[in-house]
């Protein structure tokens, strides 16, 4: 008898946790924030993404010797300045112009860390 009621139980909590999981993950792909900002389709990164990715590539210039330590510094302070002008854009709400221009600077400091990586100042050899 209560083997039969047990059954049943655990269907009910395994479709639970797995509605809610798989809603999340395709979500995830498709999300929209505030006008499409955080919409990914079409290879286009969400600027979190891009953010994370930009800081990570000075981390690992500084730590193998590509950028110098005022290199990094330089960069993070305008990758800084950039994450707080995202901020008081999504204040009010991040319109498409806005959000091209953000597109723009983060483009731009890029192409920064890239060069100042491959610029080989300071380089002993």
């Amino acid at each position: 008898m209560f083997k039969k009621a047990l059954i049943p139980a655990l269907a009910l909590a395994a479709a639970t946790v797995a509605v809610p999981a798989a809603a999340s993950a395709a979500s995830a792909t498709t999300t929209q924030y505030r006008g499409g900002y955080e919409q990914n389709h079409r290879g286009w990164q969400p600027i979190a993404q891009r953010k994370f990715q930009l800081d990570r590539r000075i981390d690992v210039g500084q730590r193998n010797g590509q950028l110098s330590r005022r290199e990094a510094t330089r960069l993070r302070n305008e990758l800084n300045q950039l994450v707080r002008l995202e901020y008081s854009y999504q204040r009010g709400g991040l319109s498409v112009r806005e959000r091209q221009e953000l597109d723009a600077r983060y483009d731009r400091l890029s192409r920064q860390v890239r060069d100042e990586r491959r610029d080989r100042d300071n380089r002993r050899y």
